[in-house]
C-alpha cells in the first residue's frame, strides 16, 4: 500500500460545509448516510477519518465527486492561502504554514471568505494605484471602483471546483455525436446547423473578416469563419454554436449556480461551457479515453485521430474525470513568450499561482526555442512533490506575411505516480531520474541561490551583504 492509500482523510470542515449547503441538521445527514449522529459529530470535528465506504456513500447520496474530500482540494487551498499570506500586508505578522494547512483542512468556508476578501483588497489597491493616471472626477464625472468580483477569476474557480469535468455536458455531447454519426464532423455540424436551425456556415476571406475569426450574423442566420482558421478550429466553432443552440437551457442553469450577480460572469461561464461542449463533441468521452489509454496519451497521434489540434487535445485530457472511466489527472497551462499565463486547467492538485508568471526553470519556456517539438521534464516543487511535464509550441491560426503571429506554448503534466502511463516517459528511469527544482513563481519560491530569481521571496528576509554577491541580488542566505 503506497503513501496515498495509507493517508487518512480528515474532512470535518468539508463535511460541515456540505451539510450547511444542503440545509441539513446533523441528525438528518446521519440518517441519510446510515451512520450515527455521534459518529458524524466526530467526523466533523476531525476526530475520525472519512473511510472509503463513507466516501462512496457520500458520492451516491449527494451526487458529489468523492475527490472533493481528498487532499487534492486541501493542497490547492493551502497553495492559494500561502500566496495570499505572502502579501506584504502580512509581513509584520507572518502566518505559519502549519496554521495555513490547518485552516484549509478544517475551515473551508473561512478559506473561501479569506480568498474573497483578499481579491477585494487587491482590486481596490489596483484601482487606487491607477487613479493618478485618470482624469479628475470633475472632468469625467463620479469615479466608481471596479467590480469586486473579477469575472475571469470567478469562472476559473467555477471550473476548478468541478475539477474541469461536467457530466451533464458530456451526456449532451455524446447524444449529439451519436446522432451525427461517424461522418466528417465539420460537414455534419454544418448540415445540422442548416437543417435544424436554418443557419448557414460560410468560410470567408481574410479581406472581409479582417482580424475577426468568427462572427454570427443573427439577422442573416449565417456563421462566418475566417479562412485563417485551421480545420480543427473550424470544426470547434461550428460545434460551439451547436452547443449554444441545443444545450442553451443547460448552460444557463449551470452558469446561474455561480455565486455572482454579474451578468458578465454568467456570459463568460456560458462561453466556457459551450467550449467544453465543443471539445466533448469533437472527442466523445468513451472513444477518446479508450484511444488515449491505448496510445499511452500520445497527444500528437490523438490529434490526428480526432482531427483536433494539440491544444484542443491537451485541454480535453484535463476533463477525463468520469467516475467509471477516469484518465490520468492532467494539468494544462498555456503561456506566451513573455511568461504570461492565458490558460490554466487542472483535474489534479498542481499548485498554479493566481498572480504572476511561471518559474523560468520550467521547460515550457525553453520549448519556444524548438518549435513543434515535444519537450519533457521531471520537475520538483518546494514541498517535494514531483511532476512529469511535457511542452510544445502551438498556433491557432495562419498569419499574414509581415504580421507578427501569436506565439504560445502548451504545457501538460501529471503527478509522477502516473508518468509510467505516458508514452513520453519511455526510456526514462523514473525512480532515479533527477528532477529540476522549480517554484510556483519567484515571490512564492524560497529556494536559495537561484540564478533565475527575479523577485525576492516574500516569506523570508533578505540577507543584505555589501561584501558578497551571489547568483541573484535577492539571495536569502549569502555567507551561510
Amino acid at each position: 500500500m503506497d503513501q496515498d492509500a495509507r493517508r487518512k482523510i480528515l474532512a470535518g470542515g468539508r463535511l460541515r460545509k456540505l451539510r450547511s449547503e444542503l440545509g441539513l441538521s446533523q441528525s438528518a445527514m446521519a440518517n441519510e448516510l446510515g451512520i450515527s449522529v455521534s459518529y458524524l459529530n466526530l467526523l466533523e470535528r476531525n476526530q475520525r477519518p472519512v473511510t472509503a465506504q463513507l466516501l462512496i456513500r457520500l458520492a451516491e447520496t449527494y451526487s458529489i465527486d468523492p475527490r472533493s474530500f481528498a487532499q487534492e482540494e486541501e493542497l490547492r487551498s493551502a497553495v492559494e492561502l500561502d500566496e495570499i499570506f505572502s502579501d506584504p500586508l502580512f509581513q509584520a505578522a507572518p502566518v505559519a504554514r502549519s496554521d495555513i494547512r490547518a485552516l484549509s483542512e478544517n475551515a473551508p468556508g473561512l478559506v473561501d471568505a479569506i480568498k474573497r476578501l483578499h481579491r477585494a483588497y487587491t482590486e481596490v489597491l489596483e484601482f487606487q494605484s491607477g487613479s493618478a493616471t485618470r482624469q479628475s472626477e470633475t472632468e469625467r464625472g463620479d469615479a466608481s471602483p471596479p467590480a469586486i468580483d473579477d469575472p475571469i477569476e470567478k469562472v476559473r474557480q467555477f471550473l476548478q471546483q468541478a475539477n474541469n469535468h461536467f457530466p451533464e455536458i458530456e451526456t449532451e455531447a455524446d447524444r449529439l455525436a451519436e446522432e451525427l454519426g461517424g461522418a466528417d464532423l465539420f460537414s455534419a455540424t454544418c448540415a445540422r446547423l442548416l437543417d435544424r436551425h436554418k443557419i448557414r456556415v460560410q468560410i470567408m476571406p481574410v479581406g472581409v473578416m479582417g482580424k475577426t475569426l468568427r462572427r454570427f450574423d443573427l439577422h442573416r442566420r449565417k456563421i462566418m469563419i475566417s479562412e485563417l482558421m485551421e480545420p480543427s478550429g473550424r470544426v470547434f466553432q461550428t460545434a460551439y454554436h451547436l452547443g449554444l443552440l441545443e444545450a442553451d437551457a443547460l448552460f444557463t442553469a449551470m452558469a446561474g449556480k455561480i455565486d455572482s450577480g454579474s451578468e458578465q460572469v454568467r456570459r463568460l461561464a456560458r462561453i466556457s461551457l459551450a467550449n467544453y461542449f465543443a471539445a466533448a463533441l469533437m472527442m466523445p468521452y468513451q472513444r477518446f479515453i479508450e484511444a488515449a489509454e491505448a496510445l499511452s496519451y500520445d497527444v500528437e497521434v490523438l490529434s490526428a485521430r480526432f482531427q483536433a489540434s494539440f491544444e484542443q487535445v491537451a485541454h480535453r485530457l484535463t476533463t477525463l474525470s468520469r467516475a467509471s472511466a477516469r484518465g490520468v489527472p492532467f494539468f494544462m497551462v498555456r503561456v506566451d513568450n513573455a511568461g504570461n499565463v492565458s490558460k490554466r486547467f487542472s483535474s489534479g492538485s498542481f499548485p498554479f499561482a493566481r498572480f504572476g508568471g511561471t518559474c523560468p526553470l520550467w521547460n515550457i519556456h525553453g520549448a519556444f526555442g524548438h518549435p513543434g517539438r515535444v519537450e519533457t521534464q521531471v520537475i520538483e516543487m518546494p514541498d517535494g512533490s514531483r511532476w512529469f511535464s511535457l511542452a510544445r509550441t502551438v498556433r491557432r491560426v495562419a498569419t499574414l506575411w509581415g504580421e507578427p503571429g501569436a506565439q504560445f506554448v502548451v504545457g501538460l503534466g501529471c503527478d509522477m505516480k502516473h508518468a509510467h502511463r505516458l508514452v513520453y516517459s519511455k526510456g526514462l528511469d523514473l525512480k532515479s531520474h533527477v528532477p529540476t527544482p522549480i517554484g510556483i513563481n519567484c515571490r512564492l519560491c524560497e529556494r536559495a541561490n537561484c540564478a533565475q530569481r527575479a523577485a525576492p521571496p516574500l516569506l523570508r528576509p533578505l540577507d543584505i551583504n555589501e561584501n558578497v554577491r551571489g547568483y541573484s541580488p535577492f539571495d536569502t542566505d549569502l555567507g551561510r
